[in-house]
């Protein structure tokens, strides 16, 4: 469901007396914004709800990653075995944590965003950026002592689309947001990516904003920002409207390979 109301989505803020430095407009035709956290905002976080001994350079963040002409290609490195406790999936090359050190804008513009794609379509894995380790790689969730998968749903096969989460964001669990009444999921922004491509665990794909939905996950508040791949052959046809998406994205055009 998207949102026609024009009421402001306040996306959970690290400090709720601190002045918000930068704001993302999701919806062009309402007043629909969502305030994200600055890298800044992030590190005076991170030290609020665990402690973690930070092993990057902040010079990794330079800005020569931002502009769309000269995006900053990633490698992954992964360790342990695949629907395990022990794997995780690292960011190659210099030290590199997705959630500090990639930047949330690909552009000058800000009108293009990184996504860090954690679980892509087709699979089952419940895989998520971890926040309590070093260098925050990509695990697979753990609830009650179990690895997390996600149901199918007929006749797809895992999700439906590529997911993943904005880097340098993070949904406050001590920020009660008034669109819910519930507090932030302390997780950074998950990210639907609804393009044609399948993607790649690791991948960080340049994406543009289509719009957001609100869950309410077991008392917590869940946002996730709807967006696409701007490389997509319909990207530039998506106006951000209910009807561009259902003309130009149905899913009787992308089904999945059958269940076996």
């Amino acid at each position: 469901m998207f949102s026609r109301t024009g009421a402001v989505l306040s996306l959970t803020r690290c400090f709720r007396h601190h002045q918000p430095s930068r704001s993302l407009s999701l919806v062009s035709s309402s007043t629909l914004t969502a305030h994200l956290a600055t890298r800044s905002d992030l590190r005076q976080c991170q030290s609020r709800f665990h402690q973690q001994k930070r092993l990057v350079s902040t010079a990794t963040t330079g800005s020569s990653f931002i502009k769309m002409t000269g995006v900053k290609k990633y490698q992954i490195v992964e360790r342990g075995a695949p629907n395990s406790t022990d794997y995780r999936v690292f960011f190659n090359g210099q030290s590199v944590s997705p959630l500090h050190d990639i930047p949330l804008y690909a552009n000058d513009a800000k009108t293009v965003l990184n996504m860090v794609v954690e679980v892509p379509r087709w699979t089952n894995a419940k895989m998520e950026i971890s926040l309590g380790e070093g260098l925050n790689p990509i695990k697979q969730d753990v609830k009650k002592g179990k690895l997390r998968f996600v149901a199918n749903c007929f006749p797809h096969h895992g999700y439906i689309w590529n997911y993943g989460a904005f880097p340098q964001t993070w949904e406050n669990p001590d920020h009660l947001d008034p669109n819910t009444g519930c507090k932030g999921d302390n997780d950074p922004i998950d990210v639907l990516e609804i393009g044609s491509r399948v993607a790649k665990r690791g991948d960080v794909v340049q994406v543009k904003v289509l719009g957001t939905v609100a869950l309410i996950d077991e008392g917590e508040t869940d946002w996730k920002v709807i967006s696409i791949d701007v490389n997509d052959p319909v990207a530039d046809q998506l106006k951000r409207t209910q009807s561009d998406l259902e003309r130009e994205m149905s899913l009787s055009r992308r089904r999945a390979p059958p269940l076996n």
